[in-house]
C-alpha cells in the first residue's frame, strides 16, 4: 500500500517536473536546433561559400569531436561548480557560437567554427542526465529521460520549418538566408542561457519551490538504490570508465548516433533531390521526422513501466532499425523511402530512454558524472563517425543512398551487442550486491547440496 512518505515523494516529483522539465527541455531544444541546423545550409554553402559535400560532412561531423573530446572534463567541473552555473556557461558560448556561424567564408573558417560549437556545447546533454541522477528515483528516470528527449523531437518538427523560413530572409539586410538563421537562432540561444540562470536550481535544496521536507525525500529517493560512489576519478578509472556495462552502452550509443547523425545531417539533401526546392517545404518535411521520433520518446518509457525489461525494450528497437533500413534501400519508392525513415526514427529515439536508464542505474555521485560523460562521449563521437562517412561515400560515389548500405551493416553489430549487454548486466548486479546478501545465497547453495548428498 502507498503510505504518507510515498505521497509526500510523489507530489515533490510532479512539483520538480513541472519546474525543472520546462528549463532543461528549451535549453536542448536550442542545442539540437543550433548543431542541427547547418543541414539546411548545406546546398547553400555549397554554392554561396563552396563547401564541397566532403567538406560539409567533415565540417558537420568536427562538431562531435571537440565535443566528445571535453564531454569528461566538462562534467567533472559540472561536479564541482552545480549545474546552474555550467549549464549557464554552456548555452551563452554555444549561442555566441553559433551566431557566429553567419560568418562562414570558406572550409576552414567552417571547420574551425563547428569545432568551437562542440567545445562550447560539451557536456550539456550528461549534465541534464547527472541532474535527473540527483532529483528523481530509479522507478521515475525512464520517464524523466523521455520527456526530456521530447525536446529534440519537437526541435525537428519545429527547428527545421522554423530555420526555413528563416532562411527565406534570403537578401534582407544584405544578409544571405543561411545567415539569417544562424544568427537568430543563436542570439535566441543566449537569452535561453540568461533564462536558466534564474531558473534552474542545481540540487533539490536550493529550490525554493520545495518545502525542506520534499527536498530531503527527493535527495534520499534519488540515492536510495545507487550503489557507493568514490569521490575521486583516479584510481576509478575502471569503476567509471572500464566495467563491461559501460563499454557496451557506450558502443551501442556510438552506432545509434552514428546512423542518426549520418541521416539527419543529410536527410533535407536527400528530400532536395526527389525535386523539392522551397527551403521552407523542405525544412518542414525534414520536420516531419521529428513526429514519429517524439512518439518513440513517449511510448517506450510507457512501455517499459508496465512491463520492464529494458535490455529485451532496446533490442527490439535495435531489429526494427535494422528492419527498416533494408525496407528503405530495396525501395523504390521515394514516399515509402521517407516514410521508412521516419518509421526508423520512432525506435532510434524510442530506444534512448531505455538506454539512459539502464545507464543511470548503474553509475552514482561522481562515477555518475563521468561515466555518464564518457558514455555520452562514444555517443558524439558517432555523430563525427556518420556524417563523415556519409560525405566520403557522397562524394566518391555521387549517391545520396549507397552510405545506408554502411548505416545497415552497423545497426546489425549494434543489435548483436545487446545480448552482450543483458550479461554484463546480469554479472553486474551480481557483484553490486552487499556482501551479506551474497554469503547468504553462498549458503543457501550449500546446504541444498549438502541435503542432495544426503
Amino acid at each position: 500500500m502507498t503510505n504518507a512518505k510515498d505521497l509526500r515523494h510523489e507530489l515533490a516529483t510532479r512539483k520538480a517536473i513541472t519546474r525543472l522539465l520546462p528549463v532543461l527541455g528549451i535549453a536542448y531544444f536550442m542545442s539540437y536546433v543550433d548543431r542541427t541546423n547547418v543541414a539546411l545550409a548545406k546546398t547553400a554553402l555549397a554554392a554561396d561559400v563552396g563547401i564541397s559535400a566532403a567538406a560539409y560532412g567533415l565540417g558537420a561531423g568536427l562538431f562531435f569531436v571537440s565535443y566528445a573530446l571535453l564531454e569528461v572534463p566538462s562534467n567533472l567541473v559540472l561536479y564541482r561548480v552545480g549545474a546552474r552555473v555550467w549549464i549557464t556557461r554552456i548555452a551563452i558560448t554555444w549561442g555566441l557560437v553559433s551566431a557566429a556561424m553567419m560568418f562562414v567564408a570558406d572550409d576552414v573558417s567552417f571547420y574551425v567554427l563547428r569545432l568551437l560549437l562542440g567545445a562550447a556545447e560539451a557536456g550539456l546533454f550528461p549534465a541534464m542526465m547527472y541532474m535527473v541522477t540527483q532529483w528523481f528515483s530509479q522507478k521515475h528516470r525512464v520517464t524523466i529521460v523521455g520527456l526530456i528527449y521530447t525536446a529534440p523531437c519537437v526541435a525537428v518538427i519545429i527547428g527545421s520549418p522554423l530555420g526555413g523560413a528563416l532562411m527565406e530572409l534570403h537578401g534582407v539586410g544584405g544578409l544571405r538566408g543561411w545567415q539569417w538563421m544562424f544568427l537568430v537562432e543563436g542570439l535566441v540561444t543566449v537569452l535561453i542561457g540568461i533564462v536558466v540562470w534564474f531558473a534552474l536550481p542545481g540540487r533539490p535544496q536550493d529550490a525554493k519551490w520545495l518545502t525542506a521536507e520534499e527536498a530531503a525525500i527527493l535527495t534520499e529517493r534519488a540515492s536510495a538504490q545507487d550503489t557507493p560512489s568514490p569521490t575521486r576519478v583516479r584510481g576509478n578509472l575502471r569503476r567509471a570508465f572500464g566495467r563491461p556495462t559501460v563499454l557496451l552502452l557506450g558502443a551501442i550509443y556510438l552506432i545509434n548516433q552514428s546512423i542518426g547523425g549520418g541521416i539527419g545531417f543529410n536527410f533535407p539533401a536527400y528530400i532536395q533531390s526527389l525535386g523539392l526546392s522551397s527551403p521552407f517545404l523542405i525544412g518542414l518535411v525534414a520536420g516531419s521526422g521529428g513526429i514519429s521520433a517524439l512518439a518513440g520518446v513517449l511510448f517506450f518509457p510507457w512501455f517499459k513501466r508496465r512491463h520492464g525489461h529494458e535490455v529485451a525494450l532496446i533490442g527490439v528497437c535495435a531489429s526494427a532499425v535494422l528492419v527498416v533500413l533494408v525496407g528503405f534501400l530495396v525501395s523504390r519508392n521515394p514516399v515509402w523511402s521517407i516514410s521508412l525513415l521516419f518509421v526508423s526514427n520512432f525506435f532510434a529515439f524510442g530506444t534512448l530512454p531505455l538506454f539512459w536508464s539502464v545507464a543511470m542505474s548503474r553509475l552514482s555521485g561522481l562515477m555518475a558524472a563521468a561515466g555518464l560523460a564518457f558514455i555520452n562521449m562514444l555517443g558524439i563521437t558517432g555523430g563525427f563517425i556518420g556524417p563523415y562517412v556519409y560525405g566520403l561515400i557522397e562524394s566518391s560515389t555521387g549517391s545520396l543512398v549507397v552510405p545506408y548500405y554502411v548505416f545497415a551493416a552497423a545497426a546489425a553489430v549494434a543489435l548483436a551487442l545487446v545480448p552482450a549487454l543483458a550479461v554484463a548486466i546480469r554479472r553486474d548486479a551480481v557483484r553490486d550486491q552487499p556482501s551479506s546478501v551474497v554469503a547468504e545465497r553462498k549458503a543457501a547453495r550449500s546446504s541444498v547440496n549438502r541435503s542432495s548428498r544426503a
